[in-house]
């Protein structure tokens, strides 16, 4: 997932700590302040907001969850608000909002290298 920063200015100022950081010349937690000053918050997602991304790429709990690697009742749990998603599954879901389940399985394919997710097993 690529970084989402509030300005090109606060984009120029992060990368600028993070070579600091990657360097040792800057402490992980002042890391961590750069990241909450630049980059762009993660709000968290309704329910209703989750079933709805699955609907509109028309594909059921369980294709849904084997493609998210996870459980299908884990999937139902988060459509019906009683588990919440941890962090790095909420980017992922707002991802899957703006961009769409297609061009996820693509970016995963290339990023992860994974093999299942190849053209003849894409839904719809």
């Amino acid at each position: 997932m690529s970084k989402q920063y509030r300005s090109n200015i606060m984009a120029s100022i992060h990368e600028t700590a993070e070579d600091l950081y990657e360097a040792g010349l800057m402490e992980k937690r002042t890391m961590r302040e750069f990241d909450g000053l630049c980059l762009t918050p993660i709000s968290p997602l309704k329910p209703e907001e989750i079933r709805d991304i699955r609907e509109r790429e028309n594909v059921s709990q369980v294709v849904f969850a084997n493609y998210l690697n996870v459980s299908k009742g884990i999937i139902s749990q988060w459509e019906r608000g009683e588990n919440a998603l941890q962090a790095l599954r909420l980017s992922y879901f707002h991802w899957l909002r703006k961009r769409g389940f297609r061009q996820f399985l693509r970016k995963s394919v290339r990023i992860f290298g994974i093999q299942r997710y190849t053209q003849r097993t894409l839904p719809g």
